[in-house]
């Protein structure tokens, strides 16, 4: 298994890119700049579900985010699910269907669609770039859109909103459980807790960053990290939870996989942890009901 350094991606040299792998990323929507050669990423079909491409109302322009939900009646609980650095590829619309299967409305919306799809290119650069040209106030934003689109849908409980996040979406999840009343729980995987040094990837004065709000987060969190992730050092982790319990946030807690690597949950990365994956995801799903965003069983039509 490779080690992986940087929460805000990767070089290319940290996957060991193949042909077979390369094809697999071109013709199965896969990020061009992370599937591993000897990736077999977990794949969750549709059926019983409902799978579309809508579009958010955001201030500027209209925005696309794929949603996975239960094809019955009702009013299901809602996972909104944001995405690594490379976007709102397969990997995440998978997510999002393992979610609905569970009797979830999940979505998945595009960040970074002004500046470019980070999902088909190889070039960290360039990834870099896109990433970088969405702001903390447009995500912020477009999740506001988000979350407005959600209430008017007749499929979505508006009362039963959680989060959450891979990566640069990992640290997102801890802003909006400090921004969004409407959101009642978060999971927020090996996102970025500290600010960046100086000239480094996002680290513009402006960001903020989940250490320096921590006394504000006002949905329990629930962060998974990573022991061996360079990017994130362990003692970030501890400033997090030496800040949380301050604030007195018992309800919000940290987990780290001591043996595990930056993106251990992605099944298509090199740094694929299966065992941490599916412990997390677990912790994930009894974090959500305890939080009252429970799923809700359905019969597919």
């Amino acid at each position: 298994m490779l080690t992986l350094t940087r929460p805000e991606g990767s070089e290319p040299q940290d996957f060991n890119l193949s042909r077979r792998g390369l094809a697999v990323a071109v013709f199965g929507g896969y990020a061009l700049a992370a599937l591993s050669a000897q990736a077999e990423p977990i794949t969750t079909d549709a059926a019983g579900l409902i799978t579309e491409t809508v579009e958010i109302p955001a201030a500027d322009r209209l925005v696309p985010a794929f949603v996975a939900r239960p094809d019955a009646k009702g009013r299901f609980p809602v996972v909104v699910v944001i995405s690594e650095v490379f976007g709102v590829h397969e990997y995440i619309r998978d997510i999002c269907r393992r979610l609905a299967k569970l009797g979830y409305v999940a979505i998945a919306t595009d960040f970074f669609i002004r500046a470019g799809d980070p999902s088909t290119v190889t070039d960290f650069a360039e990834v870099r770039r896109i990433v970088g040209a969405a702001s903390e106030a447009q995500v912020l934003g477009d999740l506001e859109a988000t979350l407005g689109f959600l209430k008017r849908q007749t499929y979505a409980d508006k009362s039963k909103i959680a989060i959450t996040g891979f990566c640069w979406g990992g640290a997102v999840v801890w802003q909006a459980a400090e921004k969004f009343k409407d959101i009642k729980a978060g999971a927020a995987w090996y996102g970025r807790l500290a600010p960046p040094k100086a000239g480094e990837f996002l680290s513009e004065p402006d960001r903020t960053w989940p250490v320096q709000f921590a006394a504000n987060v006002r949905a329990p969190v629930i962060g998974l990290y990573a022991g061996k992730d360079g990017g994130i050092p362990l003692s970030d982790v501890e400033t997090m939870k030496a800040a949380l319990a301050a604030a007195g946030k018992t309800k919000s807690s940290i987990v780290v996989y001591p043996d595990s690597q930056h993106g251990f949950h992605a099944d298509y990365r090199a740094s694929y942890d299966a065992a941490a994956a599916a412990d997390g995801w677990s912790r994930m799903l009894v974090h959500f009901a305890a939080s009252g965003v429970k799923p809700k069983a359905f019969k597919p039509r």
